[in-house]
């Protein structure tokens, strides 16, 4: 797999609980770049955007309304294969299902508040990228790191 980006939200729940600095970085300890980051108040044109493809289930109404509860932080990452590493770093939707060491196991309780979203696929960050951003709005740069990362 090569470098890949993704879309990722640190939703209403982590940023009241103080716990952006914490999600940023473990993504920044693990090597993937940060390429584009923003704190967001929610509109709820953005939010049915984001959630489209669960318009008319139950939880659509609910899920709008708490994303534009509170400001959210939206960032674009960066990195060899950095869809499947964010899923796995994140945890399982249910953070009670979530093991510990991930960020839902290790902050979240409830699948209703459970900290992150991240892209479940290569379509679906492009998506949710080119909604939350523009492209001047990403960055290009090499850390440092970089060729400490891969072989």
């Amino acid at each position: 797999m090569g470098v890949e980006r993704t879309f990722v939200m640190i939703k209403p729940d982590g940023v009241q609980r103080g716990l952006v600095g914490d999600i940023i970085t473990r993504f920044e300890r693990k090597g993937i770049k940060i390429i584009a980051m923003k704190m967001v108040s929610v509109s709820k044109e953005l939010a049915e955007k984001h959630y489209g493809i669960h318009k008319g289930k139950p939880f659509f109404a609910p899920t709008v309304k708490y994303i534009m509860s509170s400001p959210v932080v939206a960032m674009v990452l960066e990195g060899n294969n950095v869809i499947g590493m964010v899923r796995t770093m994140m945890g399982k939707t249910n953070p009670q299902d979530a093991r510990m060491g991930t960020i839902r196991g290790d902050f979240g309780q409830f699948i209703g508040r459970n900290i992150i979203h991240g892209s479940d696929g290569s379509d679906t960050a492009a998506f949710e990228i080119n909604l939350w951003f523009t492209a001047e709005e990403l960055t290009r740069y090499t850390r440092i790191d970089e060729k400490w990362l891969s072989e």
